[in-house]
């Protein structure tokens, strides 16, 4: 929980464990509750795990559907803490608002067609077009697309749903269980598992591009962050994959880090609570 006004003005600061939805929510209530009798919100901002609801005519908009967060399915999140604090309410997921946030200011400034990738303990894509979060009958699930794997990978992935998706192929966990039992942080920077972890980004990125021709996909997450040589990686990968079909509007660069880094997170909430503040 983050209370700014971006990311040079951080007001303050809380971390919150997700345990039932009952008591977490009570106590991020109690906190901004708090923030408000102090400081005054204009607006409140909340940035997501999913899948959510984003239909603004559902009567399911603001909850959380299906999820495997136990007792997590089926809550109301922004209608419940606004109603606490009586001020608008932004509701996106999480790395929606962390492209937000980096399109407001970060690795996106200036660009109206963006991605953001965040590899951690799963792989979400946070796909912004005209300057919009996408969204149809829910939002994007692009970490869990089925790609062509690296050849001579014969690995079957580590998601329960889709095997070899992104997130089977190149979350913390799913590199975890493929390197078992060897540990990820002794594993050198030309172990052969990185390069199928590239090689699974990059094919996350070619779908990216082929769909909506962002002006640059940024790439972070625990794992990148943890193992900062794979970004180097993914843009050559990603070039050779679309062979020659398509052209990157930069060369070199066009994947990047995102520039908010962990913070990233956090300002998407304020980045959002700024589309609806008075």
């Amino acid at each position: 929980m983050i209370l700014a006004r971006g990311p040079d003005e951080i007001l303050g600061r809380e971390s919150v464990p997700t345990t039932t939805p009952g008591e977490t929510l009570d106590t991020v209530a109690e906190i901004l509750l708090g923030w408000q009798r102090e400081r005054g919100l204009g607006a409140l901002g909340i940035a997501s795990f999913g899948p959510v609801c984003l239909n603004p005519n559902s009567p399911n908009w603001g909850h959380i559907v299906t999820t495997t967060k136990p007792g997590w399915s089926d809550t109301s999140i922004a209608s419940r803490l606004g109603e606490r604090l009586g001020v608008p309410v932004a509701f996106q997921t999480d790395v929606n608002g962390a492209a937000l946030a980096e399109m407001r200011w970060g690795a996106g400034q200036g660009m109206r067609d963006f991605a953001y990738i965040t590899v951690g303990t799963g792989v979400g894509v946070g796909l912004i077009v005209n300057g919009e979060p996408t969204r149809g009958f829910l939002h994007s699930e692009l970490g869990h697309i089925r790609v062509a794997q690296r050849a001579g990978d014969e690995w079957t992935g580590a998601c329960p749903f889709h095997g070899a998706c992104v997130e089977g192929l190149a979350s913390g966990p799913a590199i975890k269980a493929r390197v078992a039992p060897r540990v990820i942080d002794e594993l050198s920077n030309d172990d052969p598992v990185w390069d199928s972890v590239a090689w699974a980004i990059a094919q996350a990125c070619h779908v990216i591009v082929c769909a909506a021709a962002p002006g640059s996909i940024a790439v972070g997450g625990g794992v990148l962050e943890r193992q900062p040589h794979l970004l180097q990686r993914i843009e050559p990968l990603l070039v050779q994959s679309l062979g020659g079909y398509m052209r990157l509007p930069v060369e070199g660069g066009y994947v990047r880090a995102p520039a908010l880094g962990s913070n990233a997170g956090p300002l998407g909430a304020i980045a959002l609570a700024m589309t609806v503040q008075p």
